[in-house]
């Protein structure tokens, strides 16, 4: 494991949860307490954001399992046109289906990784020629627009060493090659970094469905496909 500054992890919780307390309508009554890790899940209306609902689970059981940062146990839902979306440090994105933002959730985006967070965008797909790839691409293009607005992640990124490390760059799934997408296991990911840091990490890899088990079940496999996901959740706290 990587050593992580908990004072400034920390601090980064505190500020995103009072935010989130300043924020009206998008948490029950009774929201997440000071500190808490709170999972945020895209909504857009073109495609099936709602698919693999058992990752937040498996990742929030991760996260306690791991390390000592509170969470909140709900997921919460949320669009990218919504003011209170820069309460959020990691947000969470999947489908397969058409990817299509209004130029107020386009802006969204754009204010979002300005201000620090974290999108992680997991194609279900996992084919690089699918619908949701070519169209979220095409998005991309638009909210960060320039000759490459996401290059590949070099396997020697912080990321792979924010919390676990995995030397060799992205985790493989065992859904790449289940004869659905590519037929390809793909040894990277792409991203788009804002002043030096990671804004958006974009992958063809389904971790969506890798992770989408009950998180009871967990115990029984001999590696635990979920660690990357803790380190998408310190790098985007850190």
């Amino acid at each position: 494991m990587a050593s992580v500054t908990r004072r400034a992890f920390l601090a980064r919780l505190g500020a995103v949860t009072a935010g989130l307390a300043a924020s009206a309508g998008t948490l029950r009554a009774g929201g997440p307490s000071s500190g808490e890790f709170v999972f945020a899940r895209l909504r857009y209306d073109s495609g099936d954001w709602d698919y693999n609902p058992k990752v937040c689970a498996n990742l929030l059981d991760s996260i306690v399992q791991y390390t000592t940062i509170p969470v909140f146990p709900d997921e919460v839902v949320i669009t990218a046109d919504s003011a209170e979306l820069l309460a959020f440090p990691f947000l969470f994105m999947t489908g397969h289906k058409l990817v299509r933002f209004s130029r107020q959730e386009r802006a969204g985006l754009s204010r979002f990784v300005e201000n620090g967070g974290l999108l992680f965008s997991d194609d279900c797909n996992h084919d690089v020629n699918g619908l949701y790839a070519k169209s979220f691409e095409d998005e991309m293009a638009r909210v960060f627009p320039g000759p490459a607005p996401l290059p590949r992640i070099p396997n020697s990124h912080p990321l792979y060493r924010a919390f676990f490390r995995f030397p060799d760059g992205p985790p493989q799934t065992s859904h790449e090659l289940n004869g659905w997408g590519d037929n390809i296991v793909h040894d990277y990911l792409r991203g788009h970094e804002h002043r030096g840091r990671l804004g958006v990490v974009y992958s063809n890899k389904d971790y969506g469905c890798e992770w989408d088990y009950d998180w009871r079940n967990k115990r029984f496999r001999r590696d635990d496909n979920t660690r990357f996901g803790v380190n998408l959740v310190v790098y985007a706290m850190g």
